[in-house]
């Protein structure tokens, strides 16, 4: 029986691989070392060195050998395949610091990214959720029920108050709360530590959730679930990690969106950090402080929501400046003259 010209599949053509760099795993392991990096920042510089080393294969060159005219070539490239502003930009600042690595440790006596100019990026503004929509969610996860419920309603309340990094808050261990349940410590990038003070009703969530959770242990659950009720991690799955992942809180936040009116698409953990940080801007907060709680090495990076500012001191102005005060009450005269 002759089969169908439907049936016939070619085969699936293999991703070729690019060669074996010890210069990548030489700068990787300086990153471990000096700058604390983790694991998620160490697999995004490898896919990105990995991917510049094979582009330079086809053209019969190394990585630790190219050249400038290779790299703009390679950003040409980039472009042409439609590659977002921020991606190239970030490909080009990994191979940056990979050639100043080579050049301060003498493996090379030129470094070629210095005569290339990054794309230009625009300063986007961050997005965030009113008061209102953060309030509406909170509610929605509390009424939610069930050990899922309690475990939305304690990462949620976390991370609102808080203002955590995603992968700081799904791997939180019940050491990183401080004995009085007044303050978490977190091991941040680069292995720096802060002290981030836990509001009321994060302590509340936190609890009602562990409560929960002591209990299903004491209830003597089966063989298979014991790696999860043992576990040293706040939020733990069976998953590799140990504890829940990126991926399945912010699946946990589009559910949440959805039933509580919100566009899912407009809900994710980073939006509820932005929010974290606009919000306490918007009621006060200086932004020293604000960069201490949200782990920034520098406060130019901090410096991105003080948008928020902006309303904050028009209102003001035009709540408590004297001429301000006369301009409205002429506009008032002049239309009861009218």
């Amino acid at each position: 029986m002759t089969d169908s010209p439907s049936a016939f599949r070619y085969p699936k053509r293999a991703r070729q691989k690019p060669p074996a760099s010890r210069y990548i795993e030489m700068f990787l392991e300086m990153m471990v070392a000096e700058r604390g990096a983790s694991e998620n920042t160490l697999s995004a510089y490898r896919h990105d060195l990995e991917e510049f080393s094979l582009f330079l294969q086809r053209r019969g060159r190394r990585i630790e050998g190219s050249d400038t005219e290779n790299l703009r070539e390679y950003l040409s490239q980039l472009r042409h395949a439609k590659k977002s502003i921020s991606t190239q930009s970030r490909r080009l600042s990994v191979l940056r610091q990979f050639y100043s690595f080579l050049l301060a440790e003498s493996f090379r006596f030129d470094d070629p990214t210095q005569r290339i100019d990054g794309p230009r990026l625009g300063q986007s503004l961050p997005k965030y959720l009113s008061e209102e929509e953060v309030e509406r969610l909170i509610i929605t996860a509390r009424s939610s029920e069930g050990m899922n419920g309690l475990r939305a309603t304690a990462l949620l309340e976390l991370l609102y108050a808080t203002g955590l990094r995603v992968s700081e808050l799904v791997s939180l261990r019940s050491s990183n709360i401080s004995r009085d349940g007044q303050m978490l410590t977190i091991r941040g990038k680069g292995g720096t530590e802060r002290m981030v003070p836990l509001s009321e009703p994060a302590r509340e969530a936190v609890n009602v959730y562990c409560e929960a959770h002591f209990s299903e242990k004491l209830e003597g659950k089966s063989r298979e679930k014991t790696a999860v009720t043992t576990s040293p991690f706040l939020f733990p799955s069976r998953g590799r990690s140990g504890h829940l992942t990126r991926d399945g809180f912010s699946k946990i936040l589009k559910d949440l969106a959805e039933l509580a009116g919100l566009d899912p698409s407009r809900v994710s953990p980073h939006v509820l950090r932005h929010s974290f940080a606009s919000h306490l801007l918007a009621h006060g907060v200086d932004l020293r402080s604000l960069q201490q709680m949200l782990g920034h090495a520098d406060i130019s990076t901090t410096q991105i929501y003080t948008h928020v500012l902006d309303q904050r001191l028009r209102s003001l102005v035009e709540g408590s400046h004297p001429l301000a005060q006369f301009d409205s009450q002429s506009v008032s005269r002049e239309s009861t003259d009218d």
